[in-house]
């Protein structure tokens, strides 16, 4: 059996892993992200590491973006215009594939891990699904029809604008592209940065939840009107806090105000708004289901 090595580029972290899935990963390492020279460098040591059972055949690699995702562009496989310090055009793809000799298939990391829920997870078995992840960023990804969502580029779910009353709510946002796009009122560093504590440490009845709960529905209505999937899958730090589904799923049903004439909708369920079933291995996981399907061709 065909052994695959998935690699999922964080920000703050890369997690490498090879495996054919949830039940069978082989060895795992997680690491600090600092440069990318020495990242990529312990990436690559780890896969060199493996014993000859347990060497990969493909590597997939779920990054942090913006990415260029398109196999027939000649920076395929780069980190393009990421504000993390150093990381902007960096050819990870390239370099990964170049050190191991290997062919390496790369995407967005909410684009692979909305793969690994659709193989292993809460979308298997549907064809329009988002997979948006709440944490340190906002980040959306997901498949219309079967296909992973690409176009021009990729998803940018995060970057929307949604109504922000000044009124109640006087943070200006921390994005450094837009402000107050739903990323920059709604990910980890806005709750920080509006209530001077990190999401974890607010308790369930602090009023941050209710904002935080209308914001996201807000995006989430967005999505619904635009892509109408089946299902919408919300992983992440923030979303680690339990109490927050119920809220956006209520305030989802408010805001839509019975025009999707939809069960899943109009009916309270905890079914349409769900948590990953892989949890925080969604996205090394999809990497792995990456690889599995192939590099792309040009």
């Amino acid at each position: 059996m065909a052994v695959y090595g998935g690699i999922e580029a964080g920000g703050t972290k890369f997690v490498c892993a090879v495996g054919t899935g949830p039940g069978d990963v082989r060895a795992e390492e997680r690491f600090s992200t600092t440069t990318p020279d020495e990242t990529i460098a312990r990436a690559v040591r780890f896969f060199r590491a493996q014993a000859a059972g347990n060497a990969p055949s493909a590597i997939g690699i779920a990054s942090f973006g913006p990415i260029d995702p398109d196999p027939r562009s000649p920076r395929y496989g780069y980190i393009t215009t990421t504000p993390k310090p150093g990381w902007a055009h960096t050819n990870l793809a390239g370099a990964v594939s170049d050190a191991l000799g290997l062919p390496v298939a790369m995407d967005t990391d909410v684009n692979v891990a909305a793969l690994g829920e659709h193989r292993w997870g809460a979308a298997r078995g549907l064809d329009t699904f988002i997979y948006l992840t709440v944490g340190t960023g906002l980040g959306g990804g997901g498949m219309v029809n079967g296909a992973l969502i690409h176009g021009l580029m990729h998803p940018e779910m995060g970057h929307i604008r949604v109504p922000h009353n000044w009124g109640v709510d006087p943070y200006p946002g921390y994005c450094p592209y837009h402000g107050d796009c739903l990323e920059g009122l709604a990910a980890g560093p806005a709750l920080q940065g509006r209530w001077g504590q990190p999401a974890e440490s607010l308790p369930s009845d602090h009023p941050a939840w209710a904002l935080e709960a209308h914001y996201l529905a807000l995006g989430l209505v967005n999505y619904i009107c635009t892509l109408s999937p089946q299902r919408i899958i919300m992983g992440g730090g923030v979303m680690a806090q339990a109490h927050l589904f119920p809220l956006i799923r209520r305030e989802v049903r408010t805001l839509m105000n019975g025009y999707v004439d939809a069960p899943a909708i109009t009916e309270e369920n905890d079914r349409f708004i769900v948590p990953p079933e892989l949890g925080a291995r969604a996205g090394v996981l999809g990497a792995i289901a990456l690889a599995e399907r192939g590099a792309p061709r040009g």
